[in-house]
This record gives structure tokens, sequence and C-alpha cells, in this order.
């Protein structure tokens, strides 16, 4: 059939895939399509593996339109000094501030990001910040990122000296959000919390249940690593 490609043919699949980056290019550069200037770089970074021309691209393309996608993957490359670009957290933090607010693909892990490092504070002068790492976990909770919600629950347990106070009641619900949406700790400390009435009324047959859950996720996990190993 005309116009499908034969993968089994060297030639044919380089002229398919080298077509494919003169396209993403045009969108890119002559439409000035931001989703095209993120394939661009994709095609950069997965099938060519010109990490330096990719992050180039992911540069104009968070510069010039702020694209979430774009921000996310220029804050990873900043993160390891991926592509020839400065080795440096705290323009990571910023890509990933812009990435965040941005909305969009890869913007809620965008936002954990800031979390993680607000939290540790590497990439802040001041040092850690608990009120900001707060906000960020928060905005990626809300959007569905269990390890944030896990984060949460983290920070309330313990409180810090800089004005969070501990807060059981509080860490139950961000451990429950983060079993809901699979997380095994989240799962394991709701329900030790309420297997202890802690931050919550002492209910055995629900920390029964969460305890029961939390190896249903332990044990999918491992047969995910077993699988990926085979």
């Amino acid at each position: 059939m005309a116009g499908l490609i034969n993968f089994e043919d060297e030639k044919e699949v380089k002229q398919f895939l080298d077509n494919l980056g003169v396209e993403y290019s045009y969108q890119c550069y002559k439409e000035k399509d931001p989703d095209g200037c993120q394939r661009l770089a994709d095609y950069l970074d997965g099938v060519k593996k010109n990490y330096d021309s990719a992050a180039q691209v992911l540069k104009h393309n968070c510069d010039t339109y702020g694209h979430s996608e774009s921000c996310y993957k220029l804050g990873a490359y900043h993160v390891t000094g991926k592509g020839g670009v400065t080795e440096c957290l705290k323009t990571a933090y910023s890509c990933f501030v812009r990435s965040c607010n941005a909305g969009g693909k890869k913007s809620i892990d965008s936002c954990h990001n800031v979390g993680l490092l607000a939290h540790d504070g590497r990439a802040l002068d001041g040092g850690p910040d608990a009120t900001l790492a707060r906000e960020y976990y928060e905005k990626a909770c809300a959007g569905g990122f269990a390890p944030s919600c896990f984060n949460l629950s983290a920070m309330f347990i313990e409180g810090n000296a800089k004005g969070l106070s501990p807060n059981m009641s509080q860490a139950f619900k961000y451990a429950s959000r983060a079993c809901e949406l699979g997380h095994v700790w989240g799962c394991a400390n709701a329900s030790r919390m309420c297997k202890l009435g802690d931050g919550t009324e002492k209910d055995e047959k629900k920390a029964e249940d969460l305890k029961n859950r939390a190896r249903e996720l332990h044990g999918a996990e491992k047969e995910r690593q077993l699988k990926f190993g085979e």
C-alpha cells in the first residue's frame, strides 16, 4: 500500500525519520508552533541523541512561548548539565516554577520538583523553605501527584522550627490521599494512624484494609520490576 513505511528497510526508515525532523523544524521555526518545537526537541533527544541541539530548542520554546513541557525538560537538563547546559539547580528551579505555573503537560511534575528543591533548600539562597515547599506540594497533590501528597503528610507529622506545627489530622488526610493515588507508604502510614487513632478515629478494620492495600501495591510493584527484568 502506498504511503506505508517498511520498517524492515533501514534506508526507508532513515528517510522517514529525516523527514520527521524537517517537518518538526518547520512547525517550530516557520509556523511558530510551540507543540511543534516540543516535538522537534523530543525528536532530537530521543531519535537523534543530539542533546545539545535539543537543549537549544527547549530553551527557545520555554523562553519564547513558556511551553510547560519544554520548561520542565529544560529544567531536567539543568539538573544534570545534559546537552551542554550549565549544571545549576537554581536555573532548574526557575524552569520548574515556570512550567508549574504555566499548566499543561508535565506542569504537575514540575510543581513537585519545585516543592522538593524548596524543601531541601539546595536551589534557594536562604536555605530550606517549608512554606514554599508546602505550597507547591499542595499544587501537585491537587493535580493527583501521589509523592507530593505523601511528602505533605510527612511534613505535617514532623513539623519544623520555622512555623509549621505538627498536625496529625492533616498528616492523615494527605497520607490517605497518597494511598488513594497508589502510594504504598501513604497506605502504610494511614493504616498505622488508624490503628493508633493518631490524627483520626481509631479504626482497626480501616487500618487492616489500608494495610492490605499497601501489600497489594507493593506486590504489584514487585511484579512490574520482575517483568521489566525479564
